[in-house]
């Protein structure tokens, strides 16, 4: 355990460097973006260690994956965020333990989340997932809305009982025009989420960066980067 505690710290120092700089080079104070560990794949052991390490912020995106998970990390001072694309028959499990739902992405997870949120007396931070790879009112090839669907969902998550909406969220487009061009990609959600304050000025987050990308989304202006395997590692797949 000494050894993947001495890995982890490793990786995250690096991490934490690549961060420092990105800020520093954009002019942002480091203070002002938010590491979240994607802890996918990865056991309740490695996110004890990084709770050790002064990790506060994990991510998860399989409720099947996320749910014992959280459950045997309940002790730890954590909050967590569910990016993966959520089914609705998933919504209550993932409204027990989720503090943050990054991929809101369609009415119909919206009630499904405000119920499930009521029912277990949370409230639930919801990020809209945009899709920069689909038409204005089409939905992404990994999820999220068009940004021509933003405001109405935005005011339907807004409206809606034991939800809150907190900003937006994306990934970078393996398609269209954004393919390859993260740092438009991030640039383009930056512009949306000045859009989308001006009718909801609480809904400051923006999740944009991952482990190869995350510089382009500091350099942007994103309030969150969510980083795996620069942190954890590569793991083998199953099979």
């Amino acid at each position: 355990m000494t050894d993947r505690k001495d890995e982890l710290a490793a990786n995250l120092a690096k991490v934490e460097r690549r961060i420092a700089d990105a800020c520093a080079a954009a002019g942002r104070l480091r203070e002002d973006v938010t590491l979240i560990v994607v802890t996918k794949t990865y056991p309740a052991s490695d996110v004890r260690i990084l709770a050790e390490l002064g990790v506060r912020h994990v991510a998860e995106n399989r409720d099947q994956d996320a749910a014992p998970k959280a459950a045997a990390c309940t002790d730890l001072p954590l909050t967590w965020h569910f990016v993966g694309q959520l089914q609705t028959n998933k919504v209550r499990s993932v409204a027990g333990y989720a503090d943050f739902v990054q991929s809101v992405d369609r009415s119909k997870l919206v009630t499904a989340l405000s119920k499930e949120a009521v029912r277990a007396g949370r409230e639930l931070g919801c990020l809209l997932q945009v899709a920069l790879d689909a038409g204005e009112s089409e939905r992404g090839e990994r999820g999220g809305v068009a940004p021509g669907g933003i405001e109405e969902l935005a005011d339907l998550v807004a409206g809606a009982r034991g939800l809150r909406l907190d900003g937006l969220m994306t990934v970078a487009p393996l398609t269209g025009e954004y393919a390859g061009r993260e740092q438009a990609a991030f640039e383009r959600l930056m512009d949306l989420s000045t859009d989308l304050r001006r009718s909801h000025p609480a809904a400051t987050m923006v999740s944009a960066g991952m482990s190869a990308d995350l510089e382009h989304a500091v350099a942007a202006g994103a309030t969150h980067v969510r980083v795996g395997s620069a942190v954890l590692g590569v793991r083998p797949r199953l099979g």
